[in-house]
């Protein structure tokens, strides 16, 4: 053929710079594009061998080959795929944006389905003017009597084309780096962006460093061939029927591609072929709360091809702390495949991830009640906050949800309810009217007239069940002993999300109310005692300990607990507490607890104690002083850690009181 020499048609004005500069965010995703396109050129050669077009030769062995120089500054990419004409590569080439994929779907749509093509747009090949001043390509078309084509271009504005020398099928395209772009002739540096995006492409890739030496043999030997080894894994996992996989299989392929060494707790393999293609595994991680945060990957794919991690549309917020990959060949990318556009279709794929898991971890409670309880401390986190961001995920699993007792056990809502005994009123009518998802009966108080009548009627605060948490089990520890010694339970609530989770139980169900085990003195704790003789007591304390510890805004109670060994507790209201967590979540800098509540705490005495008793017996002396002094610091100490000034003088005065005891 002659030389020919022309303008690249560019279907809108001043489209490459955009394209070259603007339309890729990562400049090594050409590496992507390139080897993208090789898989399509195969790919479209075994379609044509499937439907009869094409002769396969015995044993033909398809393959992607990536060849860097760094001595030259080049890249190379080679497939033995379909080729091109050189009509070809002017349509497809030489017009910018023409999609040859596309047109080939358009074509063969009805004759052969068993693999995908990757590209859509026809833009990949021009990312290698991102990074290259001189591209060339030399390409030999399947089709009989076919005469090999070579192009070129510097800067990827002008192109020259003419009769090329290749011998055997396929395409090869060489890049010559400009010069702030010679990292990806790196072996290495090539290496890595491969493995990041190429992982799982469908041909097999070979990477060849024409700089290497190559190895010697040592006298005597006879020269050993190494096995050539693909760096990418051409059947995924995820696209295998879940019945076909081991469990080890699963474990080694989160090892491989997420690099953690600790065992995932379980996973989720996702296999979808209507009304889209989805496929995928999802696993729950395991995390160690107190190092780390909580920040998972999902890789997504399309085509096995790399497209992104953690793409938010796709992904669903609480879902993207597990670790994961999905492919779905379906999506609606855009042309640099970094973004997806705005598609409802989208939004069904989010929603069948959100069911998915949801039908999982419900079949785990119902068939494996006990590694589901096993696992349950580390899934924890994600279901919480799937349940407060997501209102359908919390519909699917929020009877499923656990908590953990005092004693150890693993209940659900429901469960717990009923373990406690709460009261359940009946309901006049149609008593599925008033039901709440946990099972409790929702219950609206009358007021009934003077006359017998129901004509004046009138809402009232519905009466609580009272759920009490513990957040830091040594912390508390004191009001956890009180609460076991007297045979009362409570749950266990250590982690940050455990907040906004239990205000959406109390605002989904107004018959419970979750209170901190320091909330309050809880009536089964208290034993019985003159109101008169309490109240008396209480105004002679409260006296002594404001004038002691010089806090005239004191709260100070007096009650008669059951456990006498108890000199003091401090309670601080739920409200107030939850105010100033809120506070300290938003980092209100200035504004500190005593500021917002005048201290908040009210301190509680025990008038069946030694201390407390002796104190009302003696108002006056140094021993009174220390005792109020201590007693304060003592409950204070069990409800939050003591100021560095306070526990000093903790200290001090603690050795002050041994040494009394020994005189």
């Amino acid at each position: 053929m002659s030389t020919e020499k022309g303008n690249l048609s560019i279907n809108s004005e001043n489209i490459f710079p955009i394209i070259k500069k603007w339309l890729y965010s990562d400049h090594d995703i050409f590496y992507r594009e390139l080897v993208s396109n090789g898989c399509d050129a195969v790919t479209k050669l075994k379609k044509l061998a499937l439907i009869g077009e094409f002769e396969e030769a015995e044993g033909e062995q398809y393959r992607i080959d990536v060849s860097v120089n760094q001595e030259e500054k080049t890249i190379t990419v080679t497939d033995n795929g379909i080729g091109m004409t050189a009509d070809e590569v002017k349509e497809y080439i030489n017009q910018i944006a023409f999609s040859g994929a596309e047109d080939f779907l358009k074509k063969y749509k009805d004759k052969a389905s068993e693999d995908q093509i990757i590209g859509h747009f026809g833009l990949g090949f021009y990312s290698s003017f991102m990074v290259a001043h001189r591209v060339t390509i030399s390409t030999l078309s399947y089709k009989k009597d076919a005469k090999p084509v070579f192009w070129s271009s510097d800067e990827g504005m002008e192109f020259e084309m003419s009769e090329g020398d290749k011998t055997d099928r396929g395409t090869t395209i060489t890049l010559y780096l400009n010069e702030d772009s010679y990292e990806f002739s790196n072996e290495y540096r090539a290496r890595e962006v491969l493995n990041k995006y190429c992982s799982f492409m469908p041909v097999p890739i070979y990477l060849k460093n024409e700089n290497a030496p190559a190895p010697e043999n040592k006298e005597g030997e006879e020269d050993k061939k190494e096995e050539e080894k693909p760096l990418n894994n051409t059947t995924p996992l995820w696209n295998k029927h879940p019945n076909d996989c081991t469990e080890e299989e699963y474990k080694e392929f989160y090892r491989t591609v997420f690099h953690d060494y600790r065992e995932p707790l379980f996973y989720i393999h996702l296999n979808m072929d209507y009304p889209f293609n989805l496929k995928g595994i999802l696993y729950f991680p395991k995390i160690n709360l107190e190092y780390e945060s909580l920040e998972g990957v999902i890789k997504l794919y399309s085509n096995q091809v790399f497209i992104a991690d953690n793409i938010k549309e796709v992904i669903p917020e609480f879902l993207m702390l597990l670790k994961g990959v999905i492919d779905c060949p379906d999506l609606p990318l855009n042309v640099s495949r970094s973004a997806l556009q705005n598609d409802g279709f989208v939004k069904k794929i989010s929603d069948y991830i959100t069911k998915k898991v949801a039908d999982k971890l419900s079949g785990m409670f119902k068939t494996d009640r006990e590694n589901y309880e096993k696992y349950w401390d580390d899934i924890a986190p994600f279901i919480k906050y799937g349940c407060i961001k997501d209102q359908k995920f919390k519909e699917k699993i929020r009877d499923y949800c656990l908590f953990k007792d005092l004693n150890g056990k693993y209940l659900s809502l429901s469960e717990y309810i009923k373990e406690q005994g709460f009261p359940v009123e009946e309901k006049s009518g149609d008593a599925s009217d008033g039901k709440t998802e946990d099972g409790v009966e929702r219950v609206e108080g009358e007021v009934v007239s003077d006359d017998g009548s129901e004509d004046n009627k009138e809402e009232k605060e519905p009466e609580k069940n009272k759920i009490y948490y513990v957040t830091d089990e040594k912390q508390q520890s004191q009001y956890v002993n009180m609460f076991k010694n007297q045979g009362l339970n409570a749950v266990i609530l250590t982690h940050n999300i455990d907040q906004p989770f239990i205000q959406q139980i109390e605002q989904d169900n107004d018959k419970l109310a979750f209170l901190r085990i320091d909330a309050d003195i809880s009536d089964s704790l208290k034993s019985d005692g003159s109101e008169k003789e309490i109240k008396d007591d209480e105004e002679t304390l409260a006296k002594l300990f404001r004038k002691v510890l010089g806090k005239d805004k004191l709260e100070v109670k007096a009650q008669f607990l059951k456990d006498a060994s108890v000199s003091s507790v401090i309670t601080l209201s739920e409200e107030s507490r939850r105010m100033s967590d809120m506070m300290k979540m938003y980092s209100m800098s200035g504004v500190g607890e005593d500021d917002m509540f005048g201290g908040g705490e009210t301190l509680t005495l025990n008038l069946s104690n030694p201390l407390v008793k002796f104190l009302l017996e003696h108002k006056k002396g140094r021993k009174v002083e220390i005792i109020c002094e201590q007693l304060y610091d003592l409950a204070m100490l069990s409800h939050k850690p003591l100021s560095p000034e306070a526990m000093t003088k903790f200290v001090s005065r603690s050795n002050e009181i041994m040494e009394m005891i020994s005189k």
